[in-house]
């Protein structure tokens, strides 16, 4: 089984760093030259473009930005449907509207072709391990096919049809920039009441508070980076698409609402290429504390990759 990889930023480069380990043959796309020269390197081939990746491969598996840009990838000039779908296995890792991606995927399988929906969660030192949680939606069959391919990259977590998975993506990331957010206010407010925040955070682990947000990303904070691996920019591509999947369904949304100004806030502060936690920055910078702590602090890209 011959693998393609589209689209080589931070996630997708290692997602892909770990289908070369377990031994596929790959052929690799990015808009970067720089990026897909890291997995030639490796042994992978370049592939012109989308259509020439899906031509030279059996499954090919697309990490894009957004809606848009993966729009590109199967709908474009050199799309995958400018070309013959017949037989092939299509695994998407992208953060998307389930609307279009369901659209995406028909139009894929009216083509002969199979799509297979994978988003990712947790962060860029899971895609470095390889055990990324992966929310998989689509039919048992194509999902048993192209399994080995899902596992080199991480953990399957089945979500039903084709499409579910964006969902869970969705309403993942949800919880995950609302939880963000509160994290901000909470060890503030526990610095100011006289709760350094080191001990905040050692006894908030494992009690109702706990999250991966909370075990996952507050070393960042201590460490003053804020994790610029997931960007401002990204959050707010995360949330806006969660915006319209909530006015889709009708659902109340004052909570997702309040995550996304503060989000908006941040970036506007400190900018787009800003870290994600920075959203708890401006809690800390407004009342005029620190929540620096001393340590070893591993930043998340810094992580060991596996061997091979």
């Amino acid at each position: 089984m011959k693998v393609g990889f589209i689209g080589l930023g931070m996630m997708g480069r290692n997602a892909a760093l770990n289908i070369r380990r377990a031994g596929f043959a790959m052929v690799v796309n990015d808009i970067r030259d720089e990026a897909t020269a890291v997995l030639v390197e490796k042994g992978a081939e370049a592939g012109l473009h989308p259509a020439d990746v899906l031509d030279r491969c059996d499954v090919v598996v697309t990490m894009v930005f957004g809606p848009k840009e993966i729009e590109q990838v199967v709908r474009g000039p050199h799309g995958f449907l400018s070309t013959n779908c017949q037989g092939k296995y299509w695994i998407d890792l992208t953060t998307s509207s389930p609307k279009l991606m369901r659209e995406l995927g028909a139009e894929f399988t009216a083509k002969g072709g199979h799509p297979v929906d994978a988003p990712v969660t947790g962060s860029v030192d899971a895609a470095i391990r390889g055990d990324m949680p992966m929310f998989v939606g689509g039919e048992d069959a194509d999902i048993e096919v192209v399994r080995p391919v899902i596992e080199a990259m991480g953990e399957v977590r089945r979500v039903g049809k084709h499409g579910n998975g964006y969902v869970a993506k969705l309403v993942n990331n949800q919880l995950w920039k609302i939880h963000a957010a509160a994290i901000g206010e909470a060890m503030v407010t526990a610095k100011l009441a006289g709760l350094e925040p080191d001990v905040w955070w050692e006894v908030m682990k494992g009690g109702a508070a706990d999250s991966f947000v909370l075990q996952h990303d507050v070393p960042s904070i201590f460490a003053g980076h804020y994790d610029p691996s997931f960007p401002i920019a990204l959050c707010l591509k995360d949330l806006g698409l969660i915006e319209e999947l909530l006015a889709e369904t009708g659902t109340r949304n004052e909570l997702t609402r309040a995550t996304h100004d503060r989000f908006k806030e941040a970036g506007a502060r400190y900018g787009m290429g800003a870290g994600e936690m920075t959203v708890c920055k401006l809690i800390e910078d407004d009342a005029g504390v620190a929540l620096r702590v001393a340590g070893d602090w591993i930043a998340p890209w810094e992580v060991a990759p596996p061997k091979g």
